[in-house]
């Protein structure tokens, strides 16, 4: 008993009445043979046959041009003549296609729909272009062809929208109805925040870091990036799987984005600190025993990866953390906006070195008064008739009534710096400064700081205040 070599083709030399012809000996038309056949699992043998039901009319000379993959594409391209019509296939495909390979279509209803069709033909002519000597082309496409065809349109549409759809995995249409899901991702306490800031950076021209535009994901796509990377502090190969795109295109965007946030929130917005008489406008009542306040001062250490170089090693070591560290100096006003930032330094340089470096003196004027720690030495660095309010020292064996009284008043009044400086390090890239972004950790923590900004106040009765305003 001989089985036809043909793919999906049952038939047999002993049960079915076709003929069996064997392979060309010929190796050129060996080979279109085997093209045909599109038989991927094994090669021919001397002994494989292929049966008569897959040569055109049934003659061995035409070649094996019909099969299950094509038994659909009932048409035949021809030149017509006048008079005459295209010859129709012979065999059907129920010749071609045993009964047992049909049993799984009667549980698609739309095979069923399509085998429901008449056999009816369409007569589909191309004429030839004027002028031109090739003869008009007809095409002889069943009815059924025609259904099957716009079945598989539609099934291709539906597939497009779903790819589209799995092609970014996260972007900020996932969340932008949930004010706790930005929170969470961005640090922004709610979706209008995140398009106010939107809104203010879509129109700044971008100059991007690595010198190539991204156009792979949307601007909102790139902001939500931005800060989710300062929020969550994620791996750029993390960010890469979430929006689909490839670990380099997250850093060119993370920085492009981290400077011009850095440019427009913190360099146009909070150059310099917001004057006494701005203060006054909005100051609570633990102020009320320091009405000409300013700002109040306080410095605060960033953990950061130990460098190679011992130099630098020596330099960042922090004898207060016992850790290698960053130092920032960080300003608040009386109604708890942080209002100055200055750059980052080495761990092992002092207070009173970063106040004499950083440039706040030069902001301060006459009858201004700085609240700080008592760590804070800077008297007689400080302009004339700019005043220095920090809790007494402990010269007795105990604090006098007064000082007492003057101490806790400070503390009610520089508590609040101490709440900012935390909300700032809620953004988790602080947390750990690794080697690669040290040279752009200023930029970072300036950004944090402006960013903390946008949050509601941080003391309830400025809060109440605005509300009252706002009536």
């Amino acid at each position: 008993m001989v089985m036809c070599f043909a793919p999906d083709c049952k038939h047999y030399s002993e049960k079915h009445g076709c003929r069996f012809f064997v392979f060309p000996k010929d190796t050129h038309e060996k080979k279109k043979w085997i093209l045909l056949l599109r038989r991927k699992d094994r090669e021919p043998s001397m002994h494989s046959l292929v049966c008569s039901c897959h040569f055109k009319d049934g003659d061995r000379k035409n070649g094996p041009t019909i099969f299950e993959h094509n038994i659909s594409k009932r048409f035949e391209d021809q030149p017509s003549t006048s008079g005459t019509k295209p010859k129709k296939l012979k065999k059907q495909l129920h010749e071609v296609v045993s009964t047992e390979d049909k049993q799984n279509v009667e549980d698609n209803s739309e095979a069923q729909a399509i085998e429901a069709l008449p056999e009816a033909e369409m007569m589909l002519e191309i004429p030839a272009e004027e002028g031109s000597t090739t003869p008009k082309v007809t095409f002889n496409v069943s009815a059924s062809t025609e259904a099957e065809n716009y079945f598989l349109r539609k099934e291709l549409l539906e597939a497009t929208e779903k790819l589209k759809k799995l092609s970014v995995s996260f972007s900020f249409e996932h969340i932008k109805n949930s004010d706790s899901r930005i929170n969470a991702y961005t640090g922004l306490p709610s979706c209008e925040i995140f398009m106010c800031l939107y809104g203010l950076m879509e129109d700044i021209s971008l100059k991007y870091y690595h010198g190539w535009t991204v156009t792979v994901i949307s601007k909102s796509d790139q902001l939500l990036l931005t800060l989710m990377k300062l929020k969550l502090n994620l791996l750029n190969e993390d960010l890469a799987v979430r929006f689909n795109i490839c670990s380099k295109t997250v850093a060119n965007i993370f920085f492009t984005w981290l400077y011009a946030l850095h440019e427009v929130l913190f360099k146009k917005f909070m150059d310099k600190i917001p004057s006494r008489n701005k203060n006054k406008l909005c100051m609570p009542t633990c102020f009320n025993n320091f009405t000409n306040c300013r700002i109040i001062l306080d410095c605060t250490e960033i953990y950061c990866i130990q460098p190679k170089n011992m130099e630098k090693q020596r330099a960042t070591y922090s004898s207060y953390k016992h850790r290698n560290t960053l130092k920032v100096l960080v300003g608040v006003a009386p109604n708890g906006v942080i209002t100055y930032a200055s750059e980052l330094y080495p761990g092992s340089v002092s207070d009173k070195k970063i106040v004499r470096h950083c440039g706040i003196l030069d902001q301060l004027e006459a009858g201004d008064l700085i609240i700080a720690d008592k760590g804070f030495l800077i008297k007689d660095m400080l302009p004339q008739v700019v005043h220095l309010n920090i809790p007494p020292f402990l010269s007795t064996p105990q604090f006098t009534p007064e000082q007492v009284i003057q101490t806790r008043t400070i503390a009610r009044a520089r508590i609040h710096i101490e709440r900012a400086i935390r909300r700032i390090k809620h953004y988790r890239i602080l947390s750990l400064i690794p080697a690669s972004l040290i040279s752009h950790s200023t930029e970072i923590f300036q950004t944090c700081v402006a960013l903390t900004n946008l949050h509601c106040p941080l003391i309830r009765e400025v809060e109440d205040l605005y509300k009252e305003k706002d009536l």
